[in-house]
C-alpha cells in the first residue's frame, strides 16, 4: 500500500500515542457491544483501540483514499477475536460528518474524535442540536476551543452556552502538538461530554433561546445593553427593561451570564 500523507487542506493532523489514545476511549467509558461513530478515522489509530475494547465502530472518513484503505489499518488479535473478525465490527461511510444521518445511530451511540479545528464548532452544534444526540462524546480539539468549551460564567462564549445547554462537560489529557503528524501549530485537548438525563429547561424554545444568547454577544466588549439593543433590533431602554426584570445588571457583559441567566433573560422576553 502505498505512503499516505496528511493533506493540510482537510486539516489531517494524525495522532499515534497509545496513552492519548486510550485516554480518548477513556474519556468517553467506551465498553464492549458500545456503538461508537468516529469522525474523521485517519489511518486507523483511534478505530484499533476502539475495536480493541469491543465496539461497533461506524468510521465516517471525507477522504476518499483514507475510507478506502481503512479496513487494511485494522489489526486483528487472534487471542481475542478470530482473525479478521473485528473488520465485522467496523462499517467504513466515505463521506461528510455534517451531512451524515445521526438518525440510523442506535439509541445510546458515542462520538469518539481526533476532529480538524476547522469543524469544531459546526460539528458540536450538529451533534447537540441532534434530535438522536449522542450519550457521550470524546473529542480531541485545539486546546483552547476545549478550555472555550468548560468555561464558567465569566468567561462564556455561545459556543460554551450552547454545548453545555445539552452536556455535561470535564476536561482530559492535553496533547502536545508534537505527539501528531504532522505536528499542528497549538496543543491540543481531550474533552468528555455527557447528556444531561433530563433537559436543563423544560419547553425550551431553542432557536428563540439561541436569538438572544448570539444578542448579547454580538458586540463582545460592549455592555450587555448595549449589545443587546443591536443584536434585538431594540432601543437600549428596553433592552435595560428586560435586564431589570430578569434581575440582571446592564453593564455586566455577555461571557458574564450564568445559562440560569441567559434563560431567565429569554423568558422576560418572550413574555
Amino acid at each position: 500500500m502505498p505512503e499516505i500523507h496528511a493533506k493540510k487542506s482537510l486539516g489531517q493532523h494524525w495522532l499515534n500515542d497509545d496513552v492519548s489514545l486510550e485516554a480518548m476511549c477513556d474519556a468517553a467509558d467506551v465498553q464492549a457491544e458500545d456503538h461508537i461513530l468516529e469522525i474523521g478515522p485517519g489511518q486507523g489509530s483511534l478505530t484499533n483501540k476502539l475495536l480493541q475494547r469491543g465496539a461497533h465502530v461506524i468510521a465516517v472518513e471525507l477522504d476518499e483514499t483514507l475510507a478506502k484503505n481503512l479496513p487494511y489499518h485494522i489489526s486483528p488479535i487472534c487471542e481475542v477475536r478470530p482473525c479478521n473478525a473485528w473488520k465485522r465490527e467496523l462499517e467504513v461511510v466515505q463521506g461528510d460528518i455534517l451531512k451524515f444521518n445521526l438518525s440510523k445511530m442506535p439509541p445510546d451511540y458515542k462520538v469518539v474524535a481526533n476532529i480538524p479545528y476547522y469543524l469544531t464548532s459546526n460539528l458540536l452544534r450538529i451533534l447537540c442540536e441532534s434530535s438522536n444526540p449522542p450519550a457521550k462524546m470524546a473529542l480531541l480539539v485545539q486546546k483552547e476551543v476545549a478550555q472555550r468549551i468548560a468555561a464558567k460564567p465569566g468567561d462564556m462564549s455561545v459556543l460554551s452556552v450552547s454545548v453545555q445547554l445539552y452536556y455535561t462537560v470535564e476536561l482530559s489529557n492535553i496533547i502536545p502538538a508534537k505527539l501528531f503528524t504532522p505536528p499542528p501549530k497549538v496543543d491540543s485537548q481531550i474533552i468528555g461530554l455527557s447528556l444531561r438525563s433530563s433537559p436543563l429547561f423544560k419547553n425550551l424554545d431553542s432557536k428563540k433561546f439561541f436569538s438572544v444568547v448570539k444578542a448579547g454577544f454580538s458586540t463582545r466588549r460592549k455592555k450587555l445593553r448595549s449589545a443587546l439593543s443591536g443584536g434585538l433590533h431594540i432601543s437600549k431602554e428596553e433592552a435595560d427593561k428586560l435586564l431589570t426584570k430578569a434581575d440582571i445588571n446592564g453593564d455586566l457583559r455577555a461571557q458574564a451570564l450564568s445559562l440560569q441567566q441567559w434563560h431567565d433573560l429569554y423568558k422576560i422576553y418572550l413574555s
